[in-house]
């Protein structure tokens, strides 16, 4: 196969070469061989990435081993674990943007010929997905894998597990010390991302089912030499995409985002992969909105056994076959033609997927939901819509109609719940959180942990403009939109306020009388931004609203 990079060939290309001879390349073969960038989010401020240095350098090895010439570069990260309860939670989703920009603008300026975009966490992995539906060169997206479980008096502990432990029974003054000791050495074994099925890992997940990575590759744990060959295997197969022109506009089509959406509902995934599969589809002009994920959801049961849906964690299906076993059990609903970057069918892929049922991966006739996982809620409350992770709400709260507390940040509502101002038969309401308002959309972890954590959870729900950890589950509703800093509905509820939140109806709703509301709506005054310059002023002056993705696409 012939190859000729223009740009660093001939004599008007030697200050090219240089400038890489200078960073110990070999002149005389950089106008030859492919140029692959390796996009490395690599940081020692969070277990999911810690390890990606390793699993670089073997993506490098098989970049070689293929002919091609590897160039890794560093793209930022960070873990919202550190951020919970603070104002700086904000800037979390926002990150997703960043992370799409940096490989963008790296990616164009060195003119890389293909990308091996190495991630791990939450708003990280959908940002480099972003980046390559952006860029359209040949891709693949390497997962850095979840950690192994945790283990506390002899019961599988996980980070959630913290969590809802710091946010309950600790801030309530009930943990003793050695109980919160015992909780944060038990939890995080490995390195990888949190074993439950949080964001990270329902992005990994995504990630496959778009066909953007190795098939079985996403979730194989972070610690397995297994993890180390599939980097290898990837560094290989990009550089053979490079000559095939196999591009992610070939890949990410409105049939496999309808193959993502389907996985997403069959894991119970995460409430923010709405947006990030939204957000993902308008990169590539692709029409995909709330409606597509509803549509879907009632005939997707959720088939997966792992927390917060079930009890078992991610690690524990790479053994029983990975995503392509769980796309066996609803093979029926998918789009078989669609192809994975290894350049195969997803129908091809399937031919040797396990196809047996397990205690974990069920099938259609024995789901632990009979619906999706998600739920869409609409109404007076949410207009254009709101999220509801319905498959980890209890039974008694699927209908539950209860007074409105009101407060404007996680923190606040978290206080009133631990010191018993938030009673049964509430409904607490945190707002001006959304992408405008916070700006950046705060995941409201604090509050919706203590719900749960102190046994709130058939008694007390909760909604928000805001968004949820992937941790997070019970009666939570977010999303909610219109967001209150642009004047939505939930900036006009006033204390002991009805509200209503029907699954199965699928119906948000604020039952006060529309006159009320209007009267309301005249009297209203929006509080003055809170952050009024830097990055994330940029972020609330670009953004979408969550519906639409959330993400910094106004051009749209």
């Amino acid at each position: 196969m012939g190859f000729l990079k223009e740009n660093f060939d001939g004599p008007k290309a030697a200050h090219a070469r240089a400038v890489y001879k200078g960073s110990g390349y070999t002149p005389e073969e950089l106008p030859y061989k492919p140029h692959i960038g390796i996009a490395n989010t690599f940081s020692e401020n969070s277990a999911g990435h810690t390890h990606l240095r390793q699993l670089a350098d073997a993506i490098k090895q098989g970049v070689w081993q293929a002919g091609g010439i590897p160039f890794e570069f560093g793209v930022p990260s960070t873990c919202a674990e550190v951020a919970i309860g603070t104002d700086k939670m904000c800037m979390d989703l926002a990150m997703r943007d960043l992370v799409a920009g940096s490989i963008e603008v790296v990616s164009s300026i060195q003119h890389f010929d293909g990308l091996v975009l190495l991630s791990s966490c939450d708003n990280i992995v959908p940002g480099t997905i972003l980046a390559a539906a952006r860029l359209d060169i040949p891709t693949i997206c390497c997962t850095g894998g979840p950690m192994l479980t945790g283990c506390l008096n002899s019961q599988p502990f996980m980070l959630c597990d913290v969590t809802e432990l710091c946010y309950g029974k600790a801030s309530k003054g009930t943990a003793t010390e050695e109980e919160v000791t015992a909780a944060e050495y038990g939890a995080c074994p490995t390195m990888g991302a949190c074993p439950s099925m949080g964001t990270a890992n329902t992005m990994q997940i995504l990630t496959e089912a778009l066909g953007m990575t190795l098939p079985r590759s996403s979730t194989i744990p972070a610690v397995y030499t297994d993890k180390l060959t599939s980097c290898r295997s990837m560094g290989r197969r990009i550089v053979e995409m490079v000559f095939e022109g196999l591009v992610p506009s070939k890949i990410i089509t409105r049939e496999s985002l309808e193959n993502a959406i389907r996985m997403d509902l069959a894991i119970g995934g995460s409430t923010n992969a709405v947006m990030h599969l939204i957000a993902i589809a308008n990169e590539l002009d692709i029409p995909l909105s709330l409606d597509d994920f509803e549509n879907l959801s009632h005939s997707t049961p959720c088939i997966v056994n792992i927390r917060p849906n079930g009890k078992y964690g991610v690690d524990s299906l790479y053994p029983l076959g990975g995503v392509p076993a769980i796309f066996k059990q609803i093979e029926g609903q998918l789009h078989l033609e669609c192809l994975n970057v290894c350049g195969k069918t997803l129908g091809d892929i399937l031919k040797a997927a396990p196809s047996r049922p397990n205690e974990i991966i069920r099938s259609l006739d024995n789901p632990m939901t009979p619906d999706g996982g998600l739920a869409i809620l609409k109404g007076n409350l949410a207009p254009n819509g709101a999220v509801i992770r319905s498959s980890t709400v209890r039974p008694a709260m699927h209908h539950f109609v209860g007074k409105a507390k009101v407060y404007s940040s996680d923190r606040e509502a978290h206080e009133a719940i631990v010191n018993d101002v938030v009673q049964p038969g509430d409904v607490v309401v945190v707002r001006y959180c959304g992408p405008v308002g916070a700006p950046g959309m705060v995941e409201i972890m604090e509050a919706t942990e203590a719900i749960v954590n102190l046994g709130l959870d058939e008694s007390v729900a909760l909604i928000t403009d805001g968004r949820f950890s992937g941790f997070c589950h019970g009666p939570i509703v977010g999303h909610v939109s219109p967001e209150a800093a642009l004047g939505g509905t939930i900036a006009l509820i006033e204390e002991g306020d009805l509200i209503e939140i029907d699954i199965e109806a699928r119906k948000l709703e604020l039952r006060v009388p529309e006159e009320e509301l209007a009267r309301r709506r005249e009297k209203l005054v929006l509080p003055p931004p809170r952050v009024k310059k830097g990055f994330m002023r940029t972020y609330a002056d670009n953004c979408l609203p969550p519906e639409r993705g959330a993400a910094m696409q106004k051009w749209l």
